[in-house]
């Protein structure tokens, strides 16, 4: 067992963590992905000096299908009109949806309802945090003291932002899982014996980049440099889906880079 594992029970109404080859309307995968994952952490608590590598996912309340119609946007807000609307903004048009407007427009989703997971996690120091002489248990504490009173920089959802979801502090993911099941009336290991999920996505930032870390500058170390020099420091990464496979064993999805096999496929050009 490593040293810098956190252990976090988040637990939802809805949940839909999209599956990326749908593309019109959403349609989730049957448990919860690493990189939904890993948004609910940095939820809680994010800063430059670390990041995350997902380490399992313990399945408590597998949830069931549901579907819904929503009003979705059939347009996207592009680079370019984000940076006209900062230099001039009467000149841009707004996407507008809901009450037959141009741009909207009506989509199914078939998404799970009333889903629960423990989710391990290993914290580490990336270069930023390293450069600066950090100290990782330090940033356990503060997750585990976060977590605890249920502080968080933005609300954690489960897939999409509409879906919030509520989180907990727990000291060990088995003795969670055991305990929740317990409460519930269940046999833990019934709850998801054994499955092959297939092809699922892992993340849409390579997670070998991730620990070179990334922030802003203040401006007070950016005014005196060169034209044209990066205002940040650490990696700009560029998104790049990856994917593995997943299999579920004993409510358990295994998703260490370390112990699964990753595929990448491009999503964004140059």
């Amino acid at each position: 067992m490593s040293n810098n594992l956190v252990t976090i029970r988040t637990w939802g109404d809805f949940a839909c963590f999209t599956r990326p080859e749908m593309k019109v309307e959403r349609v989730s995968y049957p448990v919860m992905t690493p990189s939904a994952a890993r948004g609910v952490l940095e939820a809680i608590f994010w800063e430059p000096q670390i990041y995350y590598l997902i380490n399992s996912i313990h399945i408590i309340k597998r949830g069931r299908w549901f579907s819904i119609r929503r009003n979705e946007v059939s347009s996207v807000i592009s680079i370019n009109s984000a940076k006209q609307w900062m230099k001039n903004p009467e000149k841009v048009s707004p996407i507008q949806a809901g009450g037959g407007a141009k741009d909207g427009t009506q989509r199914n989703m078939l998404a799970l309802q009333s889903v629960e997971y423990v989710i391990t996690a290993e914290v580490h120091l990336s270069d930023i945090g390293k450069k600066a002489n950090e100290s990782i248990k330090k940033y356990q504490a503060e997750i585990e003291r976060r977590a605890k009173m249920g502080k968080c920089y933005h609300r954690p959802y489960l897939g999409v932002r509409e879906f919030a979801a509520d989180f907990d502090w727990e000291e060990d993911a088995q003795e969670a899982l055991e305990r929740r099941t317990h409460e519930l009336g269940k046999n833990w290991q019934n709850i998801w014996p054994e499955e092959d999920l297939g092809l699922m996505l892992y993340d849409v930032f390579d997670h070998e980049q991730r620990p070179q870390g990334f922030r802003w500058l203040p401006e007070e170390q950016t005014s005196s440099k060169k034209k044209n020099t990066p205002r940040w420091e650490g990696t700009f990464i560029k998104p790049e889906a990856t994917f593995f496979h997943a299999n579920i064993e004993n409510a358990k999805l295994d998703c260490h880079p370390q112990r699964i096999r990753l595929a990448r496929n491009r999503i964004m050009g140059e």
